[in-house]
């Protein structure tokens, strides 16, 4: 089989038992996988839940794993889907309640958080093997030079542990870079912070990340103007400095008309 879609397999089986640990938690009975590959966590994943729905795109694999859960298809156990993660429904597939887990391609892997994110009470937990770097990214605060817009998306929509780092050794190919397994939580965005339309809040978000090295007058001149942002205190910082509760007291702030 190759890799016309640039897969690294999963290959170390404690790694593949912890990511299904933290899937199968008792809340829910059906998972959704996105990228199955080789069957290798659809196989852990199988062994505790009651039903999992596959998304694979690459048509070689797909005919691969009918072939390997062909008893668990027929028991209606594993629905197997060919097709592109970023098109499917997953709001139709969830059902409202579902797990969502996978090994997710390193090209793709914030799109597919957005689709995750865009399901809003739709998941109950996800459980994804990300590169280091980014689960870094999505678990950082304040201060650290890991904070981003990438990391206020995130924590807005759940909160993320990493569970486990993963070295590249743990692959078959092993890539160029090392992996971390990371759990995301839903949250309360209204209830934390009084985000109550948080497409809007993070449209405002993107605007203060948007030249990561400048400052929020800087960056937010063009929208609030720069006598305006002549007068907010936090103007001279940049936004890596602002927690996401300082940010939305700043969007919440600006937002008013001003005096």
């Amino acid at each position: 089989m190759g890799r016309r879609y640039g897969q690294h397999y999963l290959a170390r089986k404690s790694i593949v038992d912890r990511i299904a640990a933290a899937a199968c938690g008792g809340e829910s009975d059906l998972i959704i996988e996105i990228g199955p590959g080789r069957g290798v966590l659809t196989e852990a994943l199988l062994q505790h839940a009651s039903k999992v729905i596959a998304i694979e795109v690459d048509p070689v694999l797909v005919h691969y794993l009918q072939q390997k859960f062909r008893a668990e298809m027929e028991a209606g156990r594993l629905q197997l889907i060919e097709g592109d993660v970023l098109k499917a429904d997953l709001a139709s597939l969830s059902g409202g309640r579902a797990v969502i887990a996978g090994n997710l391609p390193y090209y793709i892997t914030s799109p597919i958080l957005e689709r995750v994110f865009a399901l809003q009470d739709g998941w109950t937990r996800a459980v994804f093997l990300v590169q280091l770097e980014v689960a870094t990214r999505l678990a950082a605060g304040p201060g650290s030079r890991d904070y981003g817009y990438l990391s206020v998306l995130t924590q807005v929509h759940a909160k993320p542990e990493i569970l486990v780092e993963v070295p590249r050794a743990a692959f078959r190919p092993p890539p160029k870079v090392d992996s971390a397994v990371v759990c995301l939580t839903p949250r309360d965005a209204a209830a934390e912070w009084n985000i109550t339309d948080r497409a809007a809040f993070l449209r405002f978000a993107s605007e203060c990340f948007r030249h990561k090295r400048k400052t929020l007058r800087n960056n937010l001149a063009s929208a609030y103007g720069r006598e305006r942002m002549d007068t907010v205190e936090e103007g001279r910082l940049r936004a890596e400095q602002l927690s996401i509760a300082q940010l939305a007291d700043l969007y919440r702030r600006l937002e008013q008309p001003a005096a």
